[in-house]
């Protein structure tokens, strides 16, 4: 089997699995029946990400990156309406929302007007770079408040592990497509996840089993 080939289905499956790793301090939520400490952007930002992504993989014709952003698309969306429904600052949740809907449809507007192939793509893929590493840099806001409690009570140990397998893969999948916008963000992914598990072996919590 061709390397890229492998690539696609292996990233694509984990991808799919790190999707699904916010069950885990969503269950958390629902049992407390409040969202804490958790912060409601990085799941904004992911279905943002998410509907950005599934745009490119349109415009570069590449059926992997489609198939998986209209998945985390859906369950974000899912996320971001189930944290609302939990969280005490619900304002900030509808403008995190509303800021990412107009994104989209000028996003939408553009993709619509824009006649250069190649200029739609780079300008695309610009702003799929941006939030990817947006997504990724989201958890990092949290860094401060583990410091200070010295506890890593607020971050996902299944969420970060998931993040770093699934950048590493999608960072080489880029190396072999030659996209630097694949590239970039997800060798970034790599770097940022790897800072946040450091986090564990500095403040160790019972929080590794989630």
């Amino acid at each position: 089997m061709d390397l890229s080939v492998y690539l696609q289905i292996s990233a694509s499956y984990c991808t799919v699995l790190q999707f699904l790793s916010p069950i885990w301090p969503f269950a958390k939520v629902v049992k407390l029946g409040t969202t804490g400490t958790l912060p409601s952007l990085q799941f904004v930002v992911g279905f943002l990400s998410c509907s950005t992504w599934l745009r490119y993989g349109w415009i570069v014709n590449d059926s992997a990156i489609v198939t998986v952003n209209a998945v985390g698309a859906g369950l974000y969306l899912a996320y971001v309406a189930l944290f609302y429904k939990y969280s005490p600052k619900k304002s900030v949740v509808l403008k995190q929302l509303f800021v990412s809907v107009i994104i989209q449809l000028l996003t939408a507007f553009y993709d619509w007007y824009e006649d250069d192939a190649d200029a739609l793509r780079s300008t695309i893929g610009l702003l799929c770079l941006f939030l990817t590493v947006s997504f990724f840099a989201a958890p990092l806001a949290q860094v401060k408040h583990v410091i200070q409690c010295r506890s890593t009570e607020s971050l996902s140990f299944v969420t970060i592990v998931a993040t770093f397998i699934v950048t590493l893969q999608w960072f080489i999948y880029g190396i072999i497509l030659d996209d630097y916008y694949i590239q970039i963000p997800n060798i970034m992914g790599c770097f940022l996840s790897l800072v946040l598990l450091s986090l564990f072996c500095i403040y160790p919590s019972h929080t590794l089993s989630r």
